[in-house]
């Protein structure tokens, strides 16, 4: 039985080398931003998805990491409802809003803390205050769209 951290590179591994350079940079910069959160991975038919949860269930989750072939976002489950004075979050559905993340540095820029600290404070279950979460793997989809940039 593979461990949980070796499917999470195994699902990384994947990806274009600088797309899953860059995965594995936000994956660190989050885990240090929030130890005490699991972390729920899916692979699924879209993307790569490590959302940041207080416990195991997803609805738990507050943000998670998008990861396609495309790039990767910094996603808001809940992102409608926060206050976007610097106007960075996109997206238009009832629910979601995310950022895109050029590089793992933008996840430290005060922008994004802000929305990040915002999205904290309205969480339904809030993050524990010690402790140390797991990876947990929740689902891998058969059926993947391909992780690499098409060719052009």
């Amino acid at each position: 039985m593979a461990t949980a951290s070796s499917q999470v590179a195994s699902f990384i591994g994947k990806f274009d080398p600088a797309n899953a350079k860059l995965i594995r940079a936000c994956r660190t910069v989050m885990r240090k931003r929030l130890p005490s959160a699991n972390e729920l991975v899916y692979d699924n038919y879209n993307f790569l998805a490590i959302g940041y949860s207080s416990s195991e269930r997803a609805s738990d989750c507050v943000v998670s990491l998008a990861c396609g072939s495309n790039g990767v976002s910094l996603s808001f489950y809940h992102g409608a409802r926060l206050a976007d004075p610097d106007g960075i979050l996109l997206g238009s559905g009832n629910q979601n809003r995310f950022v895109r993340l050029p590089t793992a540095a933008t996840l430290a820029e005060p922008k994004v803390e802000r929305l990040l600290r915002a999205a904290l404070a309205q969480a339904k279950v809030p993050m524990p205050q010690a402790g140390r979460g797991r990876t947990i793997v929740k689902s891998i989809s058969a059926k993947q769209r391909s992780r690499r940039a098409a060719a052009r």
